[in-house]
């Protein structure tokens, strides 16, 4: 390769010079001098019809003959159709941690989370199960039994966990591998395969059964539970909505007035807005979190530290304290089974109130409305059901044209 137009510094100019700026030196090499009197190298060159600045390392650690022998190699290699970029980076990625990518790949996609929680959660995921194991791994060095490290102890315990992390590993080998931080195939797709089938019989949340729904609200006012607790719990179950709607309720999402609470998409596990109907009962307990902790901010808040009610709460308050075999989730089940075995409302609606996506596509491109007032008279019915333990359930239905 011809050496015209280059070697036009000097290791005597390099020394002396402290002027801010780029200086040439021949096959795109350059000298940068920083404001700070910091010295590096830079290369300029053009990969695939891309230019890019390519950095060489500090002026201090690589002389002037090493740094244009660089040059150089990677002149030739981009000739030859090669990438010198992603040489460097599959050679840094010999010194760059899972972490340390799992953490770029996290940034990068941020603003494409439906909200901040679950940013949060993507992240503490990895913190909690793949970091403490192999986050100071060099990503390149990564293997299919780094992975099953991870994934076997949680697999069939945490199957919904599991399957959560296995997929943001995925995702961050798989940004690795087009970066050019690691070279083999994805070791997630082989761990995968390593991995026993797990059955999806017994993963559901045990629904605690609908005829004992009434004693459960009972057992709500009469326990010790705290207060807050108690009525985000008994406002749970008459609205049968989810946890983490329930606990991030706030007050200005309820419209007293019109007697309803609308989630924001960003709430939803949809992502779409969701119309609650309030029973007269619902506004009672409302009422009564509003006189002990006023009508601003979180409608149930922890009374000690005015945060939201942590996750598991709920779930202690019913299992530990109420001595009961279900979830905050299997309460929703507990709804579906009072509306299926006991009333005329039709699937579509009881689908509505729980907020569950419709799978079926040509069901939903036709469907167009959100049944609220159908959504109103079932949400009352299922309120007196609740609190009127005394009167059967065939009262609920008679004399209405479902």
């Amino acid at each position: 390769m011809a050496a015209h137009n280059s070697n036009r510094l000097s290791a005597l100019f390099i020394k002396k010079i402290t002027e801010p700026g780029k200086y040439g030196d021949g096959y795109g090499l350059y000298l940068v001098v920083a404001k700070s009197g910091a010295k590096r190298w830079e290369q300029r060159i053009t990969i695939n019809g891309k230019r890019h600045d390519l950095g060489l390392g500090s002026a201090s650690l690589i002389s002037l003959e090493e740094v244009r022998e660089i040059a150089i190699r990677n002149k030739r290699m981009t000739k030859n159709g090669e990438n010198p970029l992603k040489e460097k980076r599959a050679q840094q990625a010999k010194d760059k941690s899972l972490k340390e990518i799992a953490l770029i790949v996290h940034k990068m996609n941020a603003k494409t989370y439906k909200n901040e929680k679950y940013a949060a959660q993507w992240l503490s995921s990895l913190e909690n199960h793949v970091f403490p194991k192999i986050g100071q791994k060099s990503v390149s060095s990564i293997n299919s039994a780094d992975i099953l490290s991870v994934l076997s102890p949680i697999w069939v315990d945490k199957p919904d966990t599991a399957k959560k992390i296995k997929q943001r590993l995925s995702q961050i080998m798989t940004w690795a591998k087009a970066e050019g931080y690691h070279s083999s195939d994805n070791p997630v797709d082989l761990a995968t395969l390593a991995l026993p089938k797990v059955s999806a019989q017994g993963r559901h949340h045990e629904a605690l059964p609908y005829q004992e729904a009434p004693e459960l609200i009972k057992q709500l006012y009469e326990s010790q539970i705290k207060p807050s607790t108690r009525l985000a719990l008994a406002f749970l179950l008459l609205t049968a909505t989810r946890q983490s709607e329930t606990l991030g309720a706030r007050w200005d999402e309820i419209d007293l007035e019109k007697q309803c609470w609308v989630i924001p998409k960003e709430r939803m596990k949809a992502s779409l807005e969701h119309k609650v109907p309030l029973s007269k009962q619902a506004l009672a307990v409302l009422l009564e979190a509003g006189e002990r902790y006023g009508s601003q901010g979180l409608v149930f808040p922890n009374p000690d530290t005015g945060k939201r009610l942590s996750d598991n709460t709920l779930r202690l308050s019913l299992q530990k304290r109420l001595k009961l075999k279900t979830t905050t989730h299997g309460l929703r089940s507990t709804f579906k089974d009072w509306v299926s075995e006991t009333t005329r409302y039709d699937n579509e609606t009881s689908e509505m109130a729980l907020a569950h996506i419709v799978s079926n596509k040509v069901e939903a491109a036709y469907r167009r409305g959100n049944l609220y007032k159908k959504r109103v008279s079932l949400m009352n019915d299922w309120a007196n059901f609740l609190y009127r333990r005394e009167e059967k359930v065939i009262r609920l239905v008679e004399g209405h044209n479902r």
